[in-house]
């Protein structure tokens, strides 16, 4: 399992040779990248700020989960923090099992976890305004189906 919280860009075709060559006995990887949308056609930017270890902390408790729960061979999470443009990627999720529909599952439950939970604070910018993203009912209902 690996976690990583970093503002540099990464490239995710790379990391996913990487994750598949190393997670070798998983019949299944599955994979999401996330990238800044400009949704009203005027984003600068979103910066995003984190805590330095809590939220690692965070996202590695959830990512155990994720590996306990699906049964995974292995999982990859790779979220950005600092100031990025619309089409540069956010995050990215990969994860690994026996079989396709466990690491279908695993992944959308680290990436609804990760959208609800994780501990990051978003900022949109644009021309006029800057704006801190609130949550959405939405978001907090995908994770309610995870609940036990």
């Amino acid at each position: 399992m690996e976690i990583r919280v970093q503002s540099e860009a990464f490239a995710a075709g790379q990391e996913l040779d990487t994750f598949t060559r190393r997670a070798c006995a998983a019949g299944a990887v599955v994979s999401f990248t996330g990238v800044v949308r400009d949704v009203a056609g005027g984003l600068v930017a979103m910066e995003i700020e984190h805590y330095p270890g809590m939220t690692e902390r965070a996202i590695a408790g959830m990512a155990e989960e994720a590996v306990r729960r699906f049964a995974l061979v292995d999982a990859l999470v790779i979220h950005r923090y600092g100031r990025l443009a619309p089409g540069e990627q956010i995050m990215m999720v990969a994860t690994a099992s026996a079989h396709r529909g466990a690491a279908f599952a695993a992944a959308e439950f680290l990436m609804d976890w990760l959208k609800s939970r994780a501990p990051f604070w978003k900022k949109e910018l644009t021309l006029g305004a800057a704006d801190w993203v609130a949550a959405r009912q939405e978001d907090e209902d995908q994770l309610d189906r995870w609940r036990d």
